[in-house]
């Protein structure tokens, strides 16, 4: 007797569409639920390429040809991703709030939005000029110096406010990321003063320059306050993942920008409040070189740092931005010395930055084209 198993019919083929496919084949769903503040992070990083060309001491053939191309690059990118943003608030609204309200680790980001308009406002004025002409270009300045400033004085006074108030957060655990929120008002008053030249003599220039020196103050104060706390936190608790090891590069931010800040001042002092130009200009001199000092030797710390976690198998992520716009602004800094000083090592302080801020752009650039593309970054 046949055993009932070997009588029972075969099951028929299954259809080739009933197949199911390797998730290694499935097109991968961009959607723009995870998209967050962070992103703006690009548009930075792609702008003060553009912003350091134009600041830098030399002369190389092609850097203003190149300098254009970055800047135009840095507003398709600020356009895209403000319309990214735009859906994202609009249609993932609970994802949207969670991040500023519930998430600590990502509400400190918020101070990125605003540097990244000042810094495509900035580059307008100093790159784009020539292209669309100077007075669409003070116009457009105007509009994202004004924009930006007001978003980073909100996020500024802001994102402090919520750690108060409502963030589970450690000083303990204190890592570079929220120097992000209070550093941005210095960034407004480091561009700013472009502006001045630009505006009707008189009370309308000098209250543009005094409106810079106190958004240098509001900046500088904020971030020496933070800077202890984060330099703590990171002895303490030390870094809790590979991947935030390119934030210690943030420190460099505030330096930079604040002796890119006291350069560009002394330039604005002279047609605004001519009997402050000198003053200024010392100023500039004595405040900006020590800074820069530390600037480099931080530099060399988190570079060593950073070689220690790419050895270790430090993976890409949008952190890998943090190598960028920090060094960008010692750039831009290193300029501005050279500019009042004559001094020669200045110069090649800004050229050698500005060697590495290209390197760490293209690099960081492709990577992120690749994961956007791989679907690593925005995955459905």
């Amino acid at each position: 007797m046949a055993s009932p198993v070997l009588t029972q019919p075969s099951p028929a083929p299954l259809a080739p569409a009933s197949h199911p496919v390797p998730a290694a084949a499935r097109p991968r769903r961009i959607h723009l639920g995870g998209l967050g503040p962070n992103f703006y992070a690009a548009v930075m990083g792609t702008g003060i390429v553009a912003n350091g060309a134009a600041a830098l001491p030399v002369a190389l053939p092609g850097l203003t040809v190149f300098a254009r191309a970055v800047w135009v690059l840095s507003c398709v990118l600020l356009v895209v991703l403000m319309a990214a943003r735009a859906v994202h608030l609009t249609r993932h609204r609970a994802a949207a709030r969670a991040q500023l309200l519930e998430q600590p680790a990502t509400a400190v980001f918020y101070g990125c939005p605003p540097m990244a308009l000042l810094a495509v406002g900035f580059g307008t004025l100093t790159v784009g000029a020539p292209l669309i002409g100077t007075g669409p270009a003070v116009a457009a300045d105007l509009v994202l110096w004004s924009a930006g400033t007001l978003y980073a004085l909100a996020v500024a006074a802001g994102i402090p406010a919520l750690m108060i108030t409502r963030h589970r957060v450690s000083v303990l655990r204190a890592d570079p990321t929220w120097l992000l929120p209070v550093v941005a008002p210095l960034v407004a008053g480091a561009l700013g003063p472009a502006l001045v030249p630009h505006l009707p003599a008189g009370t309308p220039r000098a209250a543009m320059l005094y409106g810079c020196y106190a958004l240098f103050g509001a900046g500088l104060l904020g971030v020496l306050a933070v800077l202890p706390v984060v330099f703590a936190g990171l002895v303490h608790s030390k870094l809790p993942a590979l991947v935030l090891t390119p934030t210690l590069f943030l420190v460099l931010g505030p330096l930079g920008q604040s002796a890119t800040a006291v350069n560009q001042l002394a330039d604005a002092a002279r047609p605004a409040v001519p009997g402050l130009g000198p003053s200024a200009l010392h100023l500039a001199v004595l405040f900006g070189a020590p800074v820069l000092g530390f600037g480099v030797l931080w530099l060399l710390l988190a570079a060593g740092l950073n070689l220690r976690a790419w050895r270790a198998g430090m993976p890409f992520g949008m952190t890998w931005w943090a190598f960028t716009f920090p060094v960008g602004t010692m750039v831009t800094g290193a300029a501005g010395l050279a500019r009042h000083t004559g001094f020669a090592g200045f110069t090649a302080l800004a050229a050698g930055l500005f060697a590495l801020l290209v390197a760490a752009w293209a690099v960081t650039g492709v990577r992120t084209v690749g994961a956007l593309a791989g679907g690593r970054l925005l995955a459905g």
